[in-house]
C-alpha cells in the first residue's frame, strides 16, 4: 500500500461518475441545436438499441454448412413420401425451400453508412457512452503505468473522435500527434466540428489532430498508443477483423487498446483478437517485442468465461452523465468490454508475492465478510469470501474498497474458502 489508504490500493482503476469535457459538451449541443433533426430523441434511442443488439455477420462457411444439412434433411423427408415426381422439379423446389429457410433464420448484417443527419443521431446516442468506455479503459494504463507518456496516437475507426478526447484528458501534456482514421467522410467532418467547438474559424480545442480515410501505409511508422473503439464490430468477417488487428499491432509501439460493446459478440471479438495477437506468427516481423495482455485478463490462458455454458460476456460498467438534452438528465451506465495489449513487460515486481485477480462482477459487502467473483491468474473463475479473520485486516479492507473491474490483491494462504465456479 506504501502508505496509501485501502480505498486507493494499486488495483483500483474504477472512476467515479464521468461527464464529457465542457468544450465537447458545448460543441455537441450547438451542433444538435443547429441540425434540427426531426424526432431526434426517438431516433437516438432506437439507434442505441440497434447498435447494442448487433451481432457478428454469419460466416460464409457456416452458412454453406447450414445449407447443406438443410438440403440433406429435406431430401430425406421427400424420399420417404415420394411419388412419381420429376427429379429436376423436386431439386428446384428443395433449393427454393433451403433459400427461403436460410433467409428467414439468418442474421442480416449490414454495414453502417453515416450521412450528416445520421451522424448527428449517432452523436446524440453514443458520444457520452463511447467517451466514458474509452476513458475508463485508458485509466487502467494511467494508473498502472504512471511513467507512460505517449507522444503519438492512432485511432482506427475514429468516428466522433472520442478516443482523442479521452486520451487528451489522460495525457494532454505529452501527446504531440493524433491521427484519426475513419472511412466515413461525414463522420470526420463532424469530429472536426466538435474539436473546433462548432465554429469553423476557431482554433481546434485539441491541436495536432489529423483526419485520414485510410491507415498510414508504411509498417515502419509506429504510434505510442493505438486504439480502436467499437470498430471491430463494423468489420464484416473474422478474416477482416484478424487482418485489422494485426495491422494495428504492427503500428503499436507501446499499447493497443480495443473497446467493444459489453455483449457476448463484443467479448467474443476481443477474445479472437487476443488469440490472434498471442498465437499468430506473421511472415514479416518489423518489431520483435512480443504481445502480452495488460488488461483486463490476469493471465494469457483461454478465457474461462467462454468455457462455461451458458456463456456470459466479460464486461464492465462505467457511470456517466449523458449529454444534457431534454429527457437525458439521469445518470446512465455504459456496459463495455475491452482488451489492452502491450509490448512492454508488465511491471508487477513492486508487488512480489501478491496475486492480482480481476473482479468480474459487483462486489457484495456483507457483515464482516465480502463476496468477490474473480478471474484469477491460474485462468480459473473463483468465488472468494474474504474475511479479516481468515485473510488479514488489510486484504479484507482492500476487498471492501474494490469494485467490479478493479484488480484485487490476494496473498494466497487460505484455500478452504475458495470455490471454483465449476464446483458450485
Amino acid at each position: 500500500l506504501k502508505g496509501e489508504p485501502h480505498r486507493k490500493h494499486p488495483g483500483v482503476t474504477n472512476l467515479k461518475t464521468l461527464r464529457l469535457p465542457e468544450e465537447l459538451q458545448t460543441a455537441a449541443r450547438s451542433i444538435i441545436h443547429r441540425a434540427q433533426v426531426p424526432r431526434l430523441p426517438d431516433r437516438s434511442r432506437s439507434l442505441t438499441n440497434f447498435l447494442w443488439s448487433r451481432k457478428q455477420a454469419v460466416e460464409t462457411l457456416t452458412l454453406r454448412q447450414k445449407a447443406v444439412s438443410l438440403e440433406k434433411e429435406l431430401w430425406e423427408k421427400t424420399m420417404e413420401k415420394r411419388g412419381d415426381i420429376d427429379e429436376q422439379l423436386l431439386e428446384d423446389r428443395i433449393k427454393k425451400k433451403v433459400f427461403s429457410e436460410l433467409r428467414r433464420t439468418t442474421y442480416h448484417w449490414t454495414p453502417m453508412k453515416y450521412n450528416e443527419e445520421l451522424g448527428v443521431v449517432y452523436m446524440t446516442a453514443r458520444l457520452a457512452g463511447g467517451y466514458v468506455a474509452v476513458r475508463r479503459a485508458m485509466n487502467e494504463i494511467k494508473k498502472r503505468d504512471p511513467s507512460f507518456a505517449p507522444q503519438s496516437l492512432l485511432d482506427f475507426g475514429s468516428g466522433l473522435g472520442t478516443v482523442v478526447w479521452a486520451s487528451h484528458s489522460c495525457w494532454g501534456d505529452t501527446l504531440k500527434e493524433m491521427v484519426c482514421v475513419d472511412s466515413s467522410g461525414p463522420m470526420n467532418i463532424l469530429a472536426e466540428r466538435l474539436l473546433k467547438g462548432d465554429d469553423e474559424r476557431a482554433e481546434p480545442h485539441i491541436k495536432q489532430v489529423y483526419f485520414r480515410q485510410f491507415l498510414p501505409v508504411s509498417p515502419k511508422v509506429q504510434f505510442d498508443l493505438v486504439a480502436a473503439a467499437f470498430t471491430l464490430s463494423e468489420l464484416q468477417n473474422v478474416k477482416e477483423r484478424e487482418e485489422a488487428v494485426l495491422t494495428l499491432w504492427r503500428k503499436t509501439n507501446s499499447y493497443l487498446v480495443l473497446v467493444e460493446n459489453g455483449t457476448k459478440d463484443g467479448h467474443q471479438m476481443l477474445m479472437d483478437a487476443r488469440d490472434t495477437l498471442l498465437k499468430k506468427q506473421e511472415k514479416t516481423v518489423y518489431d520483435t517485442r512480443p504481445a502480452s495482455v495488460f488488461a483486463p485478463c490476469p493471465h494469457e490462458l483461454p478465457c474461462p468465461k467462454l468455457a462455461h455454458e451458458p456463456t456470459t460476456p466479460c464486461n464492465f460498467q462505467q457511470m456517466y452523465q449523458p449529454l444534457p438534452l431534454p429527457g437525458h438528465n439521469e445518470r446512465q451506465t455504459e456496459k463495455f468490454s475491452y482488451l489492452i495489449v502491450t509490448r512492454a513487460e508488465p511491471a508487477q515486481a513492486e508487488t512480489e508475492g501478491v496475486d492480482w485477480a480481476r473482479l468480474i462482477a459487483p462486489v457484495q459487502c456483507r457483515t464482516r465478510h465480502v463476496h468477490c467473483r474473480m478471474c484469477c491468474p491460474d485462468g480459473q473463475l473463483q468465488h472468494l469470501v474474504v474475511t479479516a479473520r481468515k485473510h488479514s485486516r488489510d486484504e479484507y479492507r482492500c476487498a471492501r474498497s474494490s469494485d467490479w473491474g478493479d484488480q484485487l490483491p490476494m496473498i494466497r494462504r487460505v484455500e478452504d474458502d475458495v470455490q471454483s465456479d465449476s464446483e458450485r
